[in-house]
């Protein structure tokens, strides 16, 4: 259960940071790299937890 969360954590907040970034320019530590990091972490413990469920 934590292993999945994690890789939900990591993949999702990974994805939310690139997808701000490109939204920001290229400004890594901008206000949509960081709101959609952590909307993607998020989405990703949400996911991880649903997956584990049917598992």
């Amino acid at each position: 259960m934590k292993g999945m969360i994690f890789i939900g954590i990591t993949i999702g907040g990974l994805a939310g940071g690139w997808i701000g970034t490109m939204l920001d320019h290229g400004n890594g530590l901008g206000a949509w790299s960081i709101i959609l990091s952590t909307a993607g972490s998020l989405a990703g413990i949400w996911a991880a937890i649903r997956i584990n469920d049917y598992l």
